[in-house]
């Protein structure tokens, strides 16, 4: 029988086009990685061209273990089929080898060691394994496993294992993606008298917007609108979900809604999830599917600034 899940409250990690900060370099993930065969974790870089050689790599190309919802029917055979929800992805990398002049084999130890100590919030992990490129995930170190053995004599070392947990499961692309868009305005047409050439005026926009995403699973963007405007709203148009929030922004102001997190900021500090109106549904819900999703923007009426705008930003998720 499939066991039951538990619901407990996200911690909030890192968005992932947040910087990876450390010995005083502003450091995005995966900065170190130059070709196939390579792990970075954090600003801890594994596999070909350095010293930590590892022969396999497991939980990254596996669909993570699936909690079911499947229920037995109570009256005939088979069962109910329930929801699938992913849980944590564990990560392994096998047959670690490190190799260093004997002189030094102490200090590249060390190295490995400060890069996989238990931290509170997860950090990039990026694998290139093939021509598909790397991908992205977070996660922290849970177990290391280094032989103490004549290998320290030797500047070879075998035998090593490293274990890395991410609560998101999800894999994702190096590079974000954002699209952009402002409030509606028609096109003011032709100006009398008509003067050759004819001048239509500034073009009209919608507020649409487009987003693709590339992966096999849904992803969750994070949404900003910057003022000035009134009551900004964006419209999944595949969906129909909404999301809205009764509030004025003025000039500079920047509203942010991080879906994954579910969180809604003022300026980066502020909450301001109480404003969402009735009309949203649950930030962790508005998610972009696989494929093309459009949205639209909107306000309160009258609220028509041509400097107001909504951005998404998001990357594309793989299982």
């Amino acid at each position: 029988m499939a066991r039951r899940r538990e619901r407990h409250p996200r911690r909030q990690r890192p968005r992932a086009r947040v910087a990876v900060q450390g010995k005083g370099v502003t450091m995005a993930p995966g900065d170190l990685i130059t070709r196939p065969g390579q792990v970075q974790y954090g600003e801890l870089l594994l596999g070909a061209g350095t010293p930590y050689r590892w022969r396999g790599i497991t939980g990254w190309e596996d669909l993570p273990a699936l909690d079911s919802g499947t229920v037995p029917r109570s009256d005939a055979h088979g069962a109910f089929p329930g929801g699938l929800l992913a849980q944590a992805r564990t990560i392994g990398l096998d047959g670690l080898i490190i190799r260093a002049p004997r002189a030094s084999v102490g200090a590249v130890v060390g190295a490995l060691n400060a890069g996989t100590v238990p931290v509170e919030g997860e950090r990039p992990f990026v694998a290139w394994l093939d021509e598909r490129g790397p991908l992205l995930a977070y996660a922290r170190a849970t177990r290391r496993a280094v032989p103490a053995s004549l290998g320290y004599r030797l500047g070879t070392i075998t035998g090593g294992a490293l274990e890395f947990v991410a609560t998101d499961p999800r894999r994702y692309e190096l590079t974000e993606r954002a699209a952009s868009a402002a409030l509606p305005m028609s096109e003011p047409g032709l100006s009398w008298p008509l003067i050759w050439p004819l001048n239509f005026g500034t073009p009209g926009r919608t507020g649409a917007l487009t987003t693709v995403n590339a992966g096999d699973v849904a992803t969750h963007p994070v949404f900003e609108f910057r003022g000035p405007v009134t009551r900004p709203a964006l419209t999944n148009l595949n969906t129909g979900d909404v999301i809205e929030y009764d509030i004025p922004l003025a000039a500079g102001d920047v509203l942010t809604v991080d879906t994954l997190a579910g969180t809604v900021t003022l300026n980066g500090t502020a909450s301001r999830i109480y404003t969402a109106t009735s009309r949203s549904v649950p930030e962790q819900t508005f998610t972009l599917t696989p494929g093309t999703t459009n949205l639209i923007f909107r306000a309160a009426p009258g609220s028509n600034d041509p400097t107001a705008s909504a951005t998404v930003r998001y990357r594309s998720a793989y299982w």
